[in-house]
């Protein structure tokens, strides 16, 4: 019987992880609040101790193995954000860990992840053949595969983010943030939901490779072909046998919009003029779309800034061929 994922769920990992994982800040943006028409507020994620929210899922699920499992060791595959997370639990509790990632994983978070002390294997040109791998490493060695999207306390523990915004704003009517394999998505709709069915929770995906979407709009689990893009993130297979994150996307968010790569280096730029901060493009994608206007403005919007991890030549590249947001 499948394992139901409750708000106790999160608050349990909330307790669990808070050694770990520090309140990040919910501050108000002006300037995309004057832009928008709403009260814009960003979530800053990328201000964790491993510069995304991975760490809030991969806490809660490492923190529960047990030391049979600790001693033996874990895996995971990764588009880079969960491996550092993983790395970083795996380096403070002691666990031999391998990070198995694709060819399509930037050199900046290949340089973070070898440089975080776990054993890293490249494989493959897709998270999906990362992850085929993960499971080979896992069966050879007995390993337990920490799944970066699809479990319930990886889940659980996304959705401590969701606690965290209704505790600063309980005003708070709708979530934006970049969708990929939905295990945040899922989190906050667990968390979110249960406070109030009518809060709206939005997932951002790149048109170059939304599994998510392409699953939903088939009605099962689907694999897509993944394409480069700013927002690398944000690709990455569902899995066919998807258990959790599939229905729960299904059941709790309001809609998925595509967003352009033009879209997501405008959201880029934007918050490095206007917020002097370096974020990933998936980070970018909520910004990107409130910029163009794809969103249509509640009272209370909370933009998701899932992560930091992002190569600084890149974002002031980006930074100086966008210069034009910087002077609205």
């Amino acid at each position: 019987m499948q394992q139901q994922i409750t708000q106790r769920d999160v608050w349990k990992a909330k307790h669990r992880i808070a050694s770990v994982v520090n309140k990040t800040p919910l501050i108000h943006s002006q300037e995309l609040s004057k832009l928008s028409g709403a009260n814009v507020y960003l979530k800053l994620e990328n201000l964790t101790v491993t510069g995304s929210f991975k760490i809030r899922g991969a806490a809660n699920r490492i923190l529960k193995l047990s030391q049979e499992q600790r001693e033996r060791g874990i895996t995971t595959f990764s588009t880079g954000n969960f491996g550092m997370s993983v790395a970083y639990m795996a380096k403070r509790l002691g666990i031999p860990a391998t990070i198995c990632i694709s060819e399509r994983v930037p050199s900046a978070k290949v340089k973070v992840l070898e440089e975080a002390g776990a054993e890293l294997e490249v494989y493959g040109k897709s998270q999906d053949e990362a992850e085929k791998r993960s499971y080979q490493l896992g069966k050879e060695n007995g390993w337990a595969v920490i799944h970066p999207f699809d479990d319930p306390d990886i889940i659980a523990g996304q959705g401590t983010m969701g606690l965290e915004v209704l505790e600063e704003l309980p005003e708070t009517d709708m979530v934006i943030a970049g969708l990929s394999g939905g295990g945040l998505h899922a989190g906050l709709g667990t968390a979110l939901k249960a406070a109030d069915p009518d809060l709206s929770l939005l997932g951002v995906s790149t048109e170059k490779g939304p599994a998510m979407l392409a699953s939903i709009r088939a009605g099962k689990p689907v694999t897509v072909q993944e394409h480069d893009t700013l927002a690398d993130s944000l690709l990455g297979g569902i899995g066919l046998d998807n258990k959790y994150t599939f229905k729960l996307v299904q059941q709790y968010v309001d809609d998925i919009l595509l967003i352009s790569e033009k879209e997501i280096a405008e959201g880029m730029s934007y918050m490095f003029h206007h917020h002097r901060m370096m974020i990933e493009g998936a980070a970018a994608a909520g910004i990107g779309a409130l910029l163009n206007h794809r969103i249509n403005p509640s009272t209370n919007i909370v933009l998701v800034i899932s992560g930091g991890s992002v190569d600084p030549q890149t974002v002031m590249d980006i930074a100086a061929k966008q210069k034009g947001w910087a002077d609205e």
